[in-house]
């Protein structure tokens, strides 16, 4: 449930609010539907990544990976799925890490 959760308002996010906004509410939801830490990073890791990696395609398939592809080379990757690879893993250890502090200050306040 909370990777579904979390997944949800990443995507949303994504169109409407700044990138950060997605690690706030994953955060958010890990305190209010978390129940253990290995959880709370796993659903966090993956709810972000996956909505990261379905925004970079809807936004770079269009135009052919242009920017992508000069982006890479900017970073002297090869190929702009390799950039791709980057920022979905930057995105999922955001949200991992979100989530699971998440969880971990609500069972600071639960003692």
């Amino acid at each position: 449930m909370l990777f579904g959760i979390i997944l949800l308002l990443a995507f949303v996010c994504g169109y409407l609010i700044p990138w950060w906004a997605a690690c706030a509410l994953a955060f958010i939801a890990a305190i209010i539907f978390g129940r253990t830490s290995k959880q709370a990073f796993w659903s966090g890791f993956g709810g972000l990544a996956i909505a990261w990696a379905a925004l970079a395609l809807l936004k770079s398939i269009p135009n052919n990976h242009l920017l992508a592809t000069r982006v890479a080379q900017v970073f002297h990757l090869k190929y702009w799925w390799a950039m791709l690879a980057i920022a979905v893993l930057i995105g999922g250890i955001a949200g991992g890490f979100s989530a699971l502090s998440g969880l971990l200050v609500r069972k600071v306040f639960e003692k």
